[in-house]
């Protein structure tokens, strides 16, 4: 009987509880909801399309509404928020203080305390300010505008990224600096207190803003003081991720930068991440830049990236590298610098571990770097770029996009699953990577990329290249990105196809003996763009392929035309030289050109040539200009064009404002060695800080103009000998020396002065002062040229002229106030292997030298050589 009570029991509980269960399922069925990232109102009841931009619905969670994320950060690195300014910002400070800055950052506070601080322009508490010529977006009838203050401390500190400590710039103590969060239709009211002991600035990166508050020193303001306060007022008329950064000597290297948000009033509901990408070398800044200039090679041992003969050989380009010294080329890289760590958000791996299945997370990604270009790839899905530069564009889905030195993305994507997913950020020379894992779960990692193929990229270089040093385009129309010649070098690539990307129906693929060759690819949607013939594990479209983002992909989603006016059209050719690190515009440095002159309400087009072999990130202050693509009245707007070798790119932008604004590389040491303009309103009022203009200019190329030391240092078991070197970007001094331990070898010195000439280079004229000594008298000997040597025992005054040949070989004509002449050839630091140089010299008056130096440390060589004057030697020899 009891038994029969819980059977019947159960067969009435059963039928209620099954249909709770329905009732439950079919209520949950009901409520579900498909929405599109982009366009929240755009809602349906099952997956499909959104009619407005074609991006996959997704299915909208039940959850609070979602809050700007922090940047990924560990807990015990978290960095403190700016504080309320207390004390006079002009209050005498001690010694900066020393403080570890944080590996990474996160929103900094504004502060809600409005407090009167003493600042270095204290006009700006009374005057309003305008708007710079633009027209502000109206944000909206139920937003209020608020004045919103952030307060900034620069310091000194000390950071540890390497398992080394070394000194650093930290604002607020974190590296990077706070992110600094604003809604389009504020006020920003930024109180930047430099707290250290030398000049400071900071530029607001692709912010339209009053000329006077853009942050560039002796241009636009002058620097902020050592222990004084600068206030920087602005409007928000604009949305979108931007950037700020030191604009004052090497201090943007050093740690300075942080990422600036712009929300929109209606800003999409899904977590959004600030990163902010960067580059860390223990090496001083400074130093970085000495040694570029300086023809070092360190940076290429470092990297594995030399391409000497030995390795030549062993890979079959024994003739390739032959060829590209015969065109007086050095060795083929991507990237100046070897850089020990690079970081996201200050940390080599991040990690959000919030985010669960159907996540959708918007990435706002900042490339800080001082030089790095990187490669962003995802492991859990495509990558959906929506914006860039801080302007939104039309949805295109991508495996991978390059970003360069200061440009901006808006990225969206997905968490497929309850995984943990790897945003990986790879460095175009592909040295390492940083990376960002998002979700809980096991780890998905990101497909890796291989070592770059350099003797393959040297050999499409030797097709490009003249015996002038000027690049061939062969034909081909190169722009936007959709040919990237370092596709030849991609593993990834296959073998016998390196295709480029190509916008037309029939996209021209390049071999590595640069032969074209017309390839299908269907482009005809600018939501994705093949690239035939480049193949990756876990990365292929439906055919295995890669579809990589180029400027031709991007359209603005509303038209971007300029209204109607008159037309200034220039013209630029971007040049350099590899050898000793200069960088010019029509080969010419800032320093050495005129500013530009523009007129308020022209329409400004700027059409650029890339006849150098690197690629050039040009950012123009102030103002956004449209890159013409394919896209027609839909032309992306951006304030950094990325051009690469051989291309020819063009933007246009409406001149609406005044003052000076600032165009250049961005690339910080092509920048400090002089590429780049000045665009310049006519009938601009005064900038009342800077009322001595002359001075102002002078101040401004200071660190173009500087002289860097370079030099070496034999000391070896017959004597010593070197070289010290004093040299900008044109001029150089130089002395030469040999001192024989024994009295037969005697001492002999060269002084040279001179200046370089042609794009290359190649040529410099010189003046000097010639010094042989030999206590020891010896029969006068002949010169090949038949004249009595009078080396024994000369003082005299030379002039001549150097220029390289073809082989790297400097040859050398001279005559001296005692009517000898002298013909001599010399080659120094052939790479015989990654690591070991062969020297050779001869001339006409019979001296030889031949050498070799096995470089152990930057700084520190095992050195051989035999000299006719000196005999065999051997011992170290010091390069600085």
């Amino acid at each position: 009987m009891y038994k029969l009570l819980i059977i019947l029991l159960l067969l009435g509980i059963a039928p209620s509880t099954y249909a709770q269960h329905e009732q439950h399922k079919s209520a949950q069925q009901k409520t579900e909801i498909y929405t599109c990232p982009m366009h929240p109102e755009v809602q349906s009841s099952k997956p499909g399309k959104c009619p407005k931009c074609g991006m996959t619905l997704v299915k909208q969670k039940p959850k609070a509404p979602a809050k700007q994320q922090q940047p990924p950060q560990k807990k015990a690195n978290q960095a403190k928020p700016a504080t309320p300014a207390k004390k006079p910002a002009q209050q005498k400070q001690a010694q900066p203080t020393q403080k570890k800055a944080q590996p990474a950052h996160k929103h900094a506070q504004p502060t809600q305390e409005k407090t009167e601080t003493p600042v270095q322009n204290p006009q700006e508490k009374e005057k309003s300010i305008h708007r710079a010529g633009h027209k502000p977006e109206s944000p909206g009838p139920t937003y209020k505008p608020r004045t919103v203050r952030y307060d900034l401390y620069v310091r000194d500190t000390l950071v540890n990224f390497t398992g080394k400590t070394r000194r650093a710039v930290a604002i607020n103590g974190s590296i990077p600096a706070p992110a600094l969060t604003f809604t389009q239709g504020d006020t920003a009211e930024i109180y930047v207190h430099n707290e250290m002991d030398v000049e400071t600035s900071i530029h607001w990166h692709g912010v339209f803003l009053p000329n006077r508050f853009d942050g560039v020193p002796w241009l636009t303001q002058k620097p902020i003081k050592p222990h004084s306060t600068y206030l920087y007022k602005f409007p928000i008329i604009q949305n979108g991720t931007y950037w700020y950064h030191s604009h004052s000597g090497f201090q943007e290297q050093s740690g300075m930068y942080g990422a600036l948000i712009f929300n929109k009033v209606d800003e999409p509901d899904m977590p959004a991440i600030p990163i902010v990408l960067s580059d860390w070398t223990d090496m001083n800044p400074k130093e970085v830049y000495r040694s570029l200039r300086s023809a070092n090679d360190w940076f290429a041992i470092q990297k594995g990236a030399t391409q000497s003969y030995a390795e030549a050989i062993k890979k079959g380009h024994f003739g390739t590298k032959l060829k590209n010294e015969w065109k007086r080329m050095t060795a083929m890289d991507v990237s100046d610098v070897a850089y020990e760590k690079f970081l996201t958000n200050g940390q080599d791996m991040a990690e959000q571990t919030h985010f669960t299945a159907g996540d959708v997370v918007k990435l706002r990604v900042v490339n800080g770097g001082a030089s790095t270009y990187f490669w962003l790839t995802y492991s859990g899905s495509k990558i959906t770029v929506v914006g860039n530069d801080g302007n939104d564009v039309e949805p295109v889905e991508v495996d991978r996009l390059i970003i360069a030195p200061a440009e901006t993305y808006d990225l969206l994507v997905t968490i497929p699953d309850n995984m943990q997913y790897e945003f990986l950020a790879t460095a175009e020379d592909r040295t390492n990577t940083t990376s960002l894992w998002l979700g809980r779960g096991m780890k998905m990692k990101a497909q890796r990329l291989g070592k770059l193929k350099y003797f393959e990229g040297m050999k499409m270089m030797n097709d490009m290249m003249k015996m002038n040093g000027d690049m061939e385009p062969m034909g081909m129309e190169m722009s936007n990105q959709q040919m990237d010649m370092n596709s030849v070098m991609y593993p990834e690539s296959a073998e016998e196809d390196h295709s480029m990307h190509e916008e037309k129906s029939t996209a021209p693929a390049i071999d590595s003996s640069m032969k074209i060759k017309q390839k299908e690819a269907d482009t005809t949607s600018h939501q994705g763009h093949n690239m035939p013939g480049h193949d990756m594990q876990n990365m292929g479209g439906s055919n295995g392929e890669i579809v990589t983002l180029n400027y031709g992909m991007l359209r603005a989603p509303e038209k971007t035309t300029l209204k109607p006016g008159p037309e200034k059209v220039l013209r630029f050719e971007l040049t350099g030289n590899m050898n000793r690190y200069v960088w010019t515009l029509d080969n010419k440095t800032v320093s050495e050109s005129d500013k530009i002159l523009i007129k308020k309400g022209e329409n400004v087009k700027v059409i650029m040539f890339n006849n150098s072999m690197m690629r050039h990130p040009m950012h123009l202050h102030g103002h956004d200009f449209r890159v013409l693509n394919k896209q027609g009245e839909n032309a992306p707007l951006k304030n950094v064009v990325d051009i690469l070798p051989m291309e020819t790119d063009t933007i246009e932008f409406a001149a609406s404002e005044s003052g000076d604004w600032f165009f250049h590389c961005h690339i910080l040491y092509h920048m400090m060695a002089g590429m780049g303009r000045v665009f310049t309103y006519q009938n601009s009022p005064p900038n009342p800080e800077l009322p001595d203009q002359k001075l102002a200019w002078k101040r401004l190329n200071k660190e173009e103009k500087m002289f860097l030391p370079s030099g070496m240092v034999g000391l070896e078991s017959n004597g010593s000998d070197g070289e010290f070197i004093l040299a900008n970007s044109r001029y150089q001094l130089s002395t030469e020396w040999r001192i024989g331990f024994k009295k037969a070898y005697g001492i002999e010195s060269e002084t040279y002065f001179g200046r370089y000439f042609g794009k290359m280079q190649w040529l410099f004229p010189f003046i000097g002062f010639d010094y042989h000594y030999n206590s020891v008298k010896n029969e006068p000997e002949e010169t090949l040229l038949g004249q009595t040597s009078n080396q024994n025992n000369r003082k005299a005054f030379v002039a001549g002229v150097q220029y390289t040949l073809p082989m790297l070989f400097l040859a050398e004509a001279r005559a001296d106030s005692e009517g000898k002449f002298r013909f001599q050839l010399r080659r120094e630091d052939i790479p015989l292997t990654s690591r070991l140089r062969l020297n050779l010299m001869g001339n006409t008056d019979k001296e030889y030298m031949a050498g070799l130096r096995y470089v152990v440390t930057k700084y520190v060589s095992l050195s051989t050589h035999y000299d006719s004057d000196m005999k065999y030697g051997a011992g170290l020899t010091f390069v600085y």
